[in-house]
């Protein structure tokens, strides 16, 4: 890699879910002629698309976007994974002379690819194991207040359901000594020149938003796509693994398949798990990222006063 392909600035366009960072990225992609890195987990599986928020087969036509349906449910893809391919085609991107625009929210790949992966140790299956009968036993809430003791930035972070992840943070203490926040202040320096910019709007005004994005999921279909989904797949939804299809907007309604809860509630729980989820957004964002913020609201919600933010940080010092 030459020098001016290292420096070449990488514009990152983040913001909790909800808050317009991907029609922002439409409207710069198509004003600089560029290509979409998505850094969603979800988007690059084929089989979610009403839950997981894609972009609508038009967009996807007028501007190429890569990791969107690029894997089948049940397919491996981490977020190293991620950081590795998505490092590479920035680097083919500029190779062939345009813009690479960054878009996402998923925190595993934004962290993995802005930040590159420190030296992480590989897991114990016997400290695993206790944890996980540690976690049957006492269940994820005594998990998390340990973490949160231990590791109170990593474990703002977490949702607590997420047992996975709960573990392995626990798991790198126990191994290594230190937590995971103070491994990545080690990490190396990122490899290209990022530029992030991170849309800021009023958590009344993004919880609303968040309401009104359900509910068009819900008349677009989404009930029907988890059905799909939940009949095709129901093997994978019975393995820990599979976080694909534990994801808000699905799992509440697979619990309304098996009549755990009833309709209403499953869309009361979705909106409430997703405004959940963009809180803990919003904390890794500010916790672990160098971010330029934009407000996004109100008059300065204009698309070219937005893109013009965005574009004056690809041409700063």
């Amino acid at each position: 890699m030459t020098s001016d392909e290292r420096q070449k600035p990488v514009l990152v366009i983040l913001g909790p879910t909800a808050s317009g960072k991907s029609a922002l990225a439409m409207n710069i992609a198509g004003y600089l002629d560029a290509e979409i890195i998505s850094a969603d987990s979800r988007q690059i599986y084929r089989e979610l698309t009403i839950g997981s928020a894609k972009p609508p087969e038009e967009e996807l036509r007028m501007v190429r976007h890569h990791f969107i349906n690029e894997k089948n449910i049940g397919e491996p893809f981490t977020s190293g994974d991620f950081a590795e391919a998505a490092y590479e085609r920035i680097l083919d991107i500029h190779n062939r002379q345009k813009h690479a625009v960054v878009v996402g929210g998923s925190t595993l790949y934004l962290e993995g690819l802005l930040k590159g992966f420190g030296d992480l140790p590989p897991g114990d299956q016997e400290i695993r194991s206790r944890l996980s009968a540690e976690l049957t036993l006492a269940g994820s809430e005594k998990l998390y207040e340990k973490l949160r003791m231990l590791d109170p930035i990593q474990a703002a972070t977490l949702d607590p359901t997420k047992t996975q992840r709960l573990i392995r943070s626990l798991e790198i203490i126990e191994i290594t000594g230190k937590t995971v926040t103070s491994l990545q202040k080690y990490r190396r320096g990122p490899a290209l020149d990022y530029r992030i910019v991170g849309l800021s709007i009023p958590r009344p005004t993004l919880y609303k938003r968040i309401d009104t994005r359900v509910d068009e999921m819900i008349a677009s279909g989404l009930v029907e796509e988890a059905e799909y989904l939940y009949k095709k797949h129901y093997s994978l939804l019975r393995t820990e693994r599979n976080s694909a299809l534990k994801t808000v907007g699905y799992q509440e309604l697979f619990d309304f398949f098996e009549k755990k809860t009833d309709f209403d509630r499953a869309v009361t729980l979705i909106k409430q798990h997703t405004r959940n989820y963009a809180k803990r957004q919003l904390t890794f964002f500010k916790n672990r990222l160098n971010v330029t913020w934009v407000d996004a609201f109100g008059e300065n919600a204009d698309p070219g006063l937005l893109r013009a933010a965005c574009c004056r940080e690809l041409t700063a010092l």
